[in-house]
C-alpha cells in the first residue's frame, strides 16, 4: 500500500500543473474582471462626455441665435434707421431743387451765376449722397456681422471652458450681458460721432471725382457706375491706410491697448472691441468690403436702368437729368434691413459667408 509520501512523490508534478492552471485561470478572470469594470467606467464616462458636449452645443446654439436675432431684428434696423435719418437731415437736397425750381419758375429770381452754382452744388451733394449711401450701408452691414461671430466664438469658447472645469449645467449668460449690448450698441458709432467727418471726406472725394464732369456731359450706366467706384476708391485711399475705420468706432484707451503684451485690467467689452478692430483692419475685409460695394454699385446702377425707363441712363442722359434719379436712389438704399434688397443681396455675395465662417473659427491672434 502507497504511502502519503508516496503518492505526493509520484502525483505532485500533476498536483502543481493543476494548482498552476487554476491559479491563472483565477488571476486571468480578476484580470479580465478588472478590466471590464474599467472599460464600463471608461464607457460611462464617455458618455456623460458626449452628453456634456450636445448640451454645449445645444445651449451655445440657442446663445448665439439669440444673438443673431437681437443683431437682424434690433441693432441692424436701428442702425440703418439712424442712418437714414441722419443722411436725410445732413445732406438735404430739398432747399436747392425748391430754389432751383423757383428759378425755373420765376427766371428773373435766380442769376445765371447762381444757378449754376445751385447745380454745381446739387451735382457734388447728389453723388455725395450716393456714395455715402453705399459704403455706410455696406459697413453696417458688414460689421453686424462681424460683432455677431465675434460674439458667437467667444461663446463656444466660455461654453467649452465652463464644461471643462464643471460638470454642473448652472444657468447664465456666458458673455456678460451688459457688455453684449454694449458692443452690439457700437453699430450707432457712425451715426453719432461719425457722420460729420464722412460727409467731410465723402464730398471731398466727390469733389475730386467730378472735376471736370460738365452738367452738359452724357453718362450712361458705365460713366455712372465708374464715377461711383471713383468717388469710393478716393475716399477709401484718403489719409492714412485703414483711416476710415474712424467712422466706424472709437479710438480710445481700451482698443488703444491692443499691443499691451499683458492687459490685465481689459474688461471683456474693451476684449471685444479691440477683437472687433482688429477683423476691420484686416486684409481680407478689405477685400470683402470692396467686393460688395463693388457689387451693390452694380444692383443700384441696374436699379436706376430698370426704374427710370422714361429716361434711362442706359442710352445715355445728360449728367443734370441723371442727378435726380441719383438722389431718388439714395432712400432706396438707406431702407430697413427688412425691405432693404441691397443688404440682402451682400447677405447672398458668394465670398462673405466664408470669410465670416473663417472669422468664427479663428482667434483674435489670426487677424
Amino acid at each position: 500500500m502507497l504511502s502519503v509520501r508516496d503518492l505526493w512523490r509520484r502525483h505532485r508534478r500533476k498536483v502543481f500543473i493543476s494548482v498552476g492552471v487554476l491559479g491563472s485561470g483565477y488571476l486571468l478572470y480578476k484580470l479580465y474582471g478588472a478590466h471590464r469594470r474599467r472599460l464600463d467606467a471608461l464607457e460611462r464616462e464617455l458618455a456623460i462626455q458626449r452628453e456634456s458636449e450636445e448640451l454645449m452645443k445645444v445651449q451655445m446654439q440657442a446663445h448665439f441665435e439669440n444673438i443673431q436675432t437681437i443683431s437682424d431684428v434690433m441693432t441692424l434696423p436701428h442702425a440703418m434707421h439712424n442712418l437714414s435719418c441722419r443722411v436725410a437731415e445732413e445732406l438735404d437736397l430739398s432747399q436747392l431743387l425748391e430754389r432751383l425750381l423757383q428759378g425755373k419758375g420765376q427766371p428773373s429770381t435766380l442769376t445765371q451765376s447762381e444757378k449754376l452754382n445751385l447745380w454745381e452744388r446739387l451735382k457734388i451733394l447728389s453723388f455725395t449722397r450716393m456714395a455715402l449711401s453705399v459704403w455706410a450701408t455696406t459697413m453696417l452691414s458688414l460689421y453686424t456681422k462681424v460683432q455677431v461671430n465675434i460674439l458667437g466664438r467667444h461663446l463656444y469658447i466660455d461654453t467649452a471652458r465652463r464644461f471643462e472645469s464643471s460638470s454642473t449645467t448652472e444657468s447664465g449668460d456666458l458673455v456678460d450681458k451688459e457688455d453684449q449690448q454694449k458692443f452690439l450698441g457700437t453699430v450707432d458709432f457712425l451715426c453719432q460721432h461719425g457722420m460729420p467727418p464722412l460727409i467731410s471726406d465723402m464730398e471731398a472725394a466727390t469733389q475730386e471725382a467730378l472735376k471736370g464732369k460738365q452738367l452738359s456731359h452724357f453718362f450712361n450706366s458705365t460713366a455712372l457706375h465708374e464715377t461711383i467706384m471713383q468717388i469710393l476708391i478716393i475716399f477709401m485711399s484718403q489719409g492714412s491706410p485703414h483711416s476710415w475705420i474712424k467712422y466706424v468706432m472709437p479710438e480710445d484707451s481700451a482698443t488703444s491697448r491692443i499691443d499691451d503684451p499683458a492687459p490685465s485690467d481689459v474688461t471683456e467689452f474693451e476684449q471685444l472691441m479691440t477683437e472687433a478692430r482688429a477683423v476691420l483692419l484686416s486684409a481680407e475685409f478689405g477685400s470683402i468690403l470692396e467686393i460688395c460695394m463693388k457689387v451693390v454699385v452694380n444692383a443700384v446702377v441696374e436699379q436706376m436702368g430698370a426704374k427710370f425707363r422714361g429716361g434711362s441712363i442706359a442710352m445715355g442722359l445728360p449728367l443734370a437729368r441723371v442727378l435726380p434719379q441719383v438722389a431718388q436712389m439714395c432712400p432706396l438704399l438707406l431702407e430697413e434691413p427688412s425691405k432693404n434688397q441691397f443688404i440682402r443681396i451682400i447677405k447672398c455675395i458668394p465670398e462673405v459667408e466664408p470669410f465670416f465662417t473663417r472669422l468664427y473659427a479663428n482667434m483674435p491672434s489670426a487677424y
